[in-house]
């Protein structure tokens, strides 16, 4: 049981070579080991930001926690120095979404319910059946 609780408590470990492969020179390796190290600061690090941030949040009668959370957070536990490049981030995620949420699909923007747009595409697919067995049948 406990093996599965730390299977939901980690990081990708691709991912995280990833990361390690572009930081570090070319011509330096890393260890299996020292790369599991890593992932259990990082997941130590997240919980520790994370449980803070909820503190924060619990003492302003909040139910989300906040971007602003996880910066006082971070500020309080002595991370300081990572809250300017942290919202600089969370203001690029902010644009992100909003441009996301602007695009709307081809399907919204036909303007058609998906039950027409379901009888169209089956049209479409009886008239090139059509023209197959017509072009085979010439043949």
């Amino acid at each position: 049981m406990a093996d599965s609780m730390d299977d939901e408590l980690s990081l990708p470990k691709a991912t995280v070579q990833k990361v390690i492969s572009e930081i570090l020179p070319k011509d330096l390796a890393f260890a299996k080991e020292t790369r599991d190290l890593l992932i259990e600061c990082c997941v130590e690090f997240i919980h520790l930001i994370s449980s803070e941030a909820n503190e924060i949040c619990e003492k302003e009668a909040k139910k989300t926690i906040a971007a602003e959370h996880v910066v006082s957070a971070l500020e309080q536990l002595g991370f300081g120095e990572y809250v300017e490049e942290i919202q600089k981030v969370a203001q690029e995620h902010k644009e992100q979404q909003k441009s996301r949420e602007k695009k709307q699909s081809k399907f919204d923007q036909s303007g058609k319910t998906p039950e027409e747009l379901q009888a169209m595409q089956e049209e479409l697919l009886r008239k090139a059946r059509e023209r197959y067995e017509t072009n085979a049948e010439l043949q």
